[in-house]
């Protein structure tokens, strides 16, 4: 399944240790990279790249309509942990 930035709510890419998560209003990266000084390392460079230039494509074509800030739902209260 290609990925295509924005484009759905399912696709998922994996570089190495990085995955980049699809959705309509954001794309997220979570985990961690190496880009080691080797042919492999290379290969994820490229390939982190290309979702990169993806992304900023679609954020470049769109940028006159794009609002100032997509509310991600992160920005929420502490509760007491109730197993604790």
């Amino acid at each position: 399944m290609p990925f295509n930035p924005y484009a759905d709510e399912a696709a998922t890419l994996r570089i190495g240790g990085l995955t980049a998560e699809n959705r309509l209003d954001r794309v997220s990266l979570f985990g961690s990279l190496d880009l080691t000084r080797d042919r492999a390392g290379l290969d994820r460079a490229k390939r982190l790249k290309a979702l990169l230039d993806a992304t900023l494509a679609v954020l470049e074509q769109e940028a006159e309509r794009l609002p100032e800030q997509v509310e991600t739902g992160r920005d929420t209260d502490s509760i007491a942990n109730p197993f604790g």
